[in-house]
């Protein structure tokens, strides 16, 4: 079956890229080897982050260097032979966390999170997916003085950029989530994301509302696109072979895989997340979703009970699974939050592709005509999917994009 475009991968990056080309009159047929929305935009903690306007840097301190070093943090940890293999990427994330070149980042970054709420509300009221929205922000616990009034700092300076919070003291974060057990000096609640009660579902949804516009889906073997002698694109699906003379690669943590076939390859560093969820303990209610400041997990009322996310493990695709990270989340979780027994069979693992640099990837492959890509958006490609693919699809067709794309051009890697 012939199209306009191709975008392979069905996760909330490449929907919302379909869903943007769609709209611009494009014929789209979108392909992935599973259902939308089942890899990593499953798993995350579900929140719609509009205060993200800076991304995670690379802590510089020698303390967090030392203590990263034993592998026993919660928040982040490795494995040995993923790290090795990775150490470039590292060194490249390491100098680009550095003060003066982080501040340049942010900037740009925060062109992108500073759309985020209204690109994915628009697509929200177009799906009719409003009953998904779980509540309107999320609570960071902090269980020092110190590092509590630290990020009330962080807050104020966000609040210049627009970002609303309220701060909470012991007894005020007592009164609002009274479940919670334990010593806190306090929180700040960002008031402004959207927790989403499941984010696949969300996912779905907004892929739904590609069908119904009369998009095409496939489930299909991005591994099988190859180039026609006419110049067009061609990949294997289960219902038959689709073909576009221009195609979008947006696979997640395996984009350059891809990608590198026809030459082009960027460094990713993945970092993996682990979740499981738990029994809500009726009597005991969590109201808001809740960052553990301390210790770097998520805990989020959804569906299915309450799910309890890691931070980061740096481990490559190919690493066996390690639950030593979640476990010991787990273990302290049971210590403050009112959380039952484990539902799942067991825990669910996802692959966030991150960037040296920190920020996403979009636009035209160097030296590839007729590819595009859009992927690399770390912790944030939930967030970032509606944005990502409004300004994709502006690229695609010529029209000038509302934002500076950039510092988010594939071709800054061949530098």
């Amino acid at each position: 079956m012939k199209h306009d475009v191709i975008v392979l991968g069905a996760g909330m990056v490449g929907v919302s890229c379909a869903l943007h080309l769609q709209a611009r009159g494009l014929s789209v047929a979108l392909v992935d080897r599973r259902a939308p929305g089942m890899e990593t935009s499953y798993g995350n903690a579900g929140i719609i982050q509009r205060e993200a306007i800076a991304p995670y840097a690379l802590p510089r301190g020698l303390g967090f260097l030392l203590s990263g070093m034993t592998n026993r943090r919660v928040d982040v940890r490795y494995q040995a032979g993923s790290v090795a293999r990775l150490i470039g990427p590292l060194w490249s994330y390491y100098r680009h966390s550095a003060p003066e070149a982080y501040q340049q980042i942010a900037r740009e970054y925060e062109t992108l999170i500073a759309r985020s709420l209204d690109t994915h509300e628009q697509l929200m009221d177009d799906a009719s997916v409003r009953h998904l929205v779980a509540g309107h922000g999320y609570l960071m616990l902090y269980r020092s003085e110190r590092e509590l009034h630290e990020f009330f700092k962080v807050a104020d300076q966000r609040a210049q950029a627009g970002v609303r919070h309220t701060k909470l003291s012991s007894a005020e974060l007592a009164q609002a989530e009274p479940s919670l057990v334990g010593e806190f000096a306090g929180a700040v609640r960002w008031t402004d994301p959207l927790a989403i009660s499941s984010p696949g579902d969300l996912v779905q949804a907004y892929a739904r509302l590609f069908a119904q516009r009369r998009g095409s889906l496939h489930l299909g073997d991005a591994t099988t696109l190859r180039k026609t002698d006419a110049g067009h694109w061609q990949v294997d699906a289960a219902d038959g072979m689709q073909e576009a003379p221009q195609v979008v690669v947006a696979l997640g943590p395996w984009t350059t895989t891809l990608t590198q076939r026809f030459g082009y390859t960027a460094p990713v560093i993945p970092k993996r997340g682990y979740h499981m969820h738990y029994a809500r303990l009726p009597d005991k209610p969590l109201h808001s979703t809740v960052i553990d400041g301390e210790y770097g997990f998520v805990v989020a009322p959804m569906k299915d009970g309450l799910r309890l996310t890691t931070g980061a493990e740096l481990a490559v695709p190919d690493a066996p699974r390690a639950h030593g990270q979640l476990d010991a989340a787990e273990a302290v979780a049971r210590g403050v939050f009112p959380i039952g027994q484990r539902v799942d069979r067991e825990p669910w693992m996802g692959t966030r592709p991150c960037m040296p640099d920190m920020k996403p990837v979009f636009g035209a492959v160097p030296d590839v005509p007729g590819m595009w890509c859009a992927f690399g958006h770390g912790h944030q490609g939930f967030t970032l999917g509606p944005i990502t693919g409004e300004l994709l699809a502006d690229m695609v067709t010529g029209a000038p994009p509302r934002v500076d794309v950039r510092p988010f051009s594939p071709a800054r890697f061949l530098a």
